[in-house]
């Protein structure tokens, strides 16, 4: 690397941020409000005005670069504009400086770049609201701006080739890394190989593979492998769930060879899990750990790059160290790390750090997404809305005068839609403008008394103006692949929801930004329905990994004798507890049981207690916390035996791995389709209208997929042997069997019948 690129704005943010860390609510403006601000003010300038001015310079090994908001010729004036909401005495001191130190660089650019002696400098603050202009300007020479520039660039050249000599250090070492064992697992090799091609390719991957064959360093090998050659910036490994990401940061510091491999490797945690004073507020008046944060920073930043490895435990040290917030720190040294560990939300959501950050500095990232088969779920979450018609009443009871009346026309707007869904749920064809815009004109009523009174909002008016205005913004992207339904407890309680059904408009972009990203999973079949609902791109690649077991090691088990219908439910508790005890007496050991409810559930297991005490039992409660569920889990032991009880779909349905003697066997006495209820029949309808496949795609696949991740449980090794036992007649159809793992040998049984 001969040169070291960055731009103004991050030059600035390392070298003159200062002061508190202040995350009190303030009413920003939107990204678009912020455009339109921009525009105004361009056009009340002269026919001379330039917009968008792009500057650059070097400093040495820096080459910076940026784009000023506008110059006026006519003045010699180089213009920042910034655009914001309320008092401008509210703006702090600590923003001002940062935006000065960014106007005088571009200052220090122009009159380079244009031969000048002097410029004259504004900072141009315009209120959104009032539409106006407060006008901060200076005149500096060339010379003096040059000292700054000089200054800046001085303070941060150090980090920058520090920077460099780590990047080729890492690059070099990767590209002569070997895989940490001696040879690959079966399956794993032709994985890795697949991740590999996909990033050299710049494609996007979805890949099932079985469980087992260490998934998780047979794509991060690869990954990282490319990394060199592919000029990648970044990693980011993304999981549903916590031991996912503790298996990355597991495989990554075995990757890393004992420090031989200079990978700095970060994980994100969030936020309420890393706070250590979560009953204060997030600014320096309230938190001592956000009071002077930007003072400490580089002391803790420089520390952070020396540790081995930057989970959460650490940064945690590091921070308190330091005393600087934990959670925060992790923020920052994103900017730095090669590898980040984090949850979907991170990329996925609509206001994803890790995407919004990419996206601003131009990042090259490659993305991994473990157990993939809950992106749907959870990115239909992300891209859903609801208002409670019981949190617009809290908010009313708390409003200040001037949001009573906007609050009091959303309430009678919500009033005139629901004369039109008498039924207790009900889906509208359209959104209600009516609504719409009582919610847009109580929202700016809150916007604006927030930044006219620059105190804490009301908890309830609080939470019901964020919902307000997430609600719109995805009304403003409604569309096919999602409903706008009305859910009625009673005629005084009702709740409107903007619901995802087909998240592939929101994902698509991220998909197609970076520079490779793989999916994988043990249940990610049909490929073609991942590729509908997440939107990925035009050539995306599949592959299906080839398994490491075989057919002797897993007896399947139909019982195609026993339905677990709803209505059938009363008539199949005694034969699926005769079943279960049959299989236990013919092989004695550890068996996990899942069912489609706590109350079947409970049912079967108070059944089995009754019939057949003598076998050790143990269920799954509603909402266990993470110590009940560690206990359940320690029951499994080498030496023990018993049978415990668990819900599909559930903390023990998938992630967890009980090798050996730990688990030997698994009844499913569920087929895990979703619930019959409206809402689902109606997702059946549009994923009919959209992709031919209604009940397929709302019923049958997700809820086979529960079944292979509850069965995958049993395999964990070649070395393992178990039984499986999928308890219901519907089992045995050739369009079921046809979605289960092709390495199963199915057998079908006959037992007691239930009518």
């Amino acid at each position: 690397m001969t040169g070291y690129t960055v731009a103004v704005r991050a030059l600035c943010e390392f070298t003159a941020k200062q002061g508190d860390l202040d995350l009190r609510f303030t009413p920003s403006p939107t990204a678009l409000e912020g455009i339109a601000g921009h525009a105004v003010v361009a056009a009340r300038r002269g026919e001379h005005y330039r917009a968008e001015l792009t500057l650059e310079g070097d400093y040495g090994l820096l080459h910076v670069r940026g784009r000023a908001d506008g110059y006026d010729p006519d003045q010699n004036l180089v213009e920042e504009v910034k655009t914001f909401r309320g008092q401008f005495s509210s703006i702090p001191d600590n923003h001002r400086h940062l935006h000065w130190a960014q106007l005088r660089i571009y200052g220090h650019l122009i009159c380079e770049q244009l031969d000048m002696e002097q410029v004259n400098l504004a900072l141009v603050y315009f209120d959104i609201g009032t539409q106006q202009e407060t006008v901060l300007r200076e005149t500096r020479s060339r010379l003096e701006l040059k000292a700054i520039f000089d200054d800046h660039c001085g303070r941060f050249i150090a980090w920058a080739e520090q920077e460099m000599h780590h990047r080729e250090r890492r690059n070099e070492a990767l590209a002569g890394m070997r895989f940490p064992h001696p040879d690959f697992r079966p399956g794993q090799r032709q994985l890795a190989e697949s991740v590999f091609r996909a990033n050299a390719g710049r494609r996007c991957l979805l890949a099932q593979a079985p469980t087992g064959i260490g998934k998780t360093l047979g794509t991060l090998f690869p990954a990282l492998k490319a990394a060199p050659k592919e000029n990648l910036d970044k990693l980011l490994f993304l999981a549903a769930k916590t031991p996912g990401r503790q298996l990355a940061l597991d495989a990554a510091t075995t990757l890393k060879a004992g420090g031989t491999i200079p990978l700095r490797v970060l994980e994100l945690a969030a936020r309420d899990k890393a706070c250590e004073h979560p009953d204060k507020a997030c600014h320096g008046d309230a938190c001592p750990l956000a009071r002077g944060f930007y003072d400490r920073l580089p002391g803790a930043r420089a520390a952070a790059l020396d540790a081995p490895l930057l989970d959460r435990d650490t940064l945690r040290t590091i921070g308190l160290a330091h005393e600087v917030c934990p959670y925060y720190l992790g923020s920052e040294m994103v900017r730095w790390a090669d590898m980040v560990v984090g949850d979907y939300n991170y990329w996925f959501d609509g206001g994803a750090m890790l995407y919004a950050l990419a996206l601003e500095r131009g990042w090259r990232v490659s993305v991994l997404a473990d157990e993939a088969h809950n992106l749907v779920s959870r990115a239909r979450g992300m891209y859903s809305a609801s208002l409670a018609r019981a949190s617009l009443r809290a908010a009313r009871a708390v409003a200040p005068p001037a949001v009573q009346k906007p609050l009091e026309k959303v309430g009678r707007a919500w009033t005139e839609a629901g004369k039109g869904a008498p039924l207790p749920y009900q889906v509208l064809e359209a959104l209600p403008q009516k609504l719409l815009d009582s919610l847009q004109n109580a929202t700016s009523a809150i916007t604006e008394h927030a930044a006219a009174f620059p105190v804490p909002l009301e908890p309830a008016l609080q939470e019901f103006y964020f919902d307000a205005l997430h609600f719109l913004r995805l009304a403003e992207s409604f569309g096919e692949h999602s409903l706008f339904d009305l859910t009625r407890a009673d005629e005084r309680d009702t709740v409107l929801a903007i619901r995802n059904l087909v998240p592939a408009p929101f994902l698509k972009p991220r998909f197609e930004f970076a520079h490779s990203t793989t999916l994988f999973s043990a249940t990610l079949s049909p490929w073609h329905y991942f590729a509908d609902l997440l939107g990925m791109p035009e050539g995306t690649a599949w592959i299906d990994v080839d398994s490491p077991f075989v057919a002797s090691q897993l007896q399947v088990e139909v019982a195609r004798g026993i339905s677990t219908r709803y209505q059938h439910r009363p008539a199949s508790l005694a034969p699926i507890a005769d079943l279960m005890a049959e299989q236990y007496a013919r092989m004695p050991g550890n068996y996990l049981a899942f069912f489609s409810s706590f109350d079947y559930l409970d049912k079967v297991a108070d059944t089995m207690a009754q019939r057949h005490p003598e076998i050790p039992a143990w269920r799954q409660a509603r909402r266990m916390s993470e110590l009940e569920r560690t206990a359940f889990l320690d029951r499994f032991t080498s030496e023990s035996k018993g049978i415990g009880f668990a819900v599909l779909g559930g903390a023990f349905g998938e992630g967890i791995d009980l090798p050996g003697a730990r688990l030997i066997g698994a009844f499913v006495a569920t087929l895990g389709l979703p619930q019959v209820n409206p809402v689902n029949e109606q997702m059946r309808e549009r994923m009919q209208a959209m992709f031919g496949a209604g009940y397929d795609y709302a019923y049958l696949y997700p809820g086979l997929q529960k079944v292979v991740q509850a069965a995958g449980r049993v395999i964990r090794t070649e070395q393992d042997r178990g039984t499986v036992w999928l308890i219901d007649d519907r089992f045995a159809r050739p369009e079921v069997l046809a979605l289960l793992p092709r390495w199963w040998h199915v057998k079908e049984r006959p037992s007691a019948s239930t009518p």
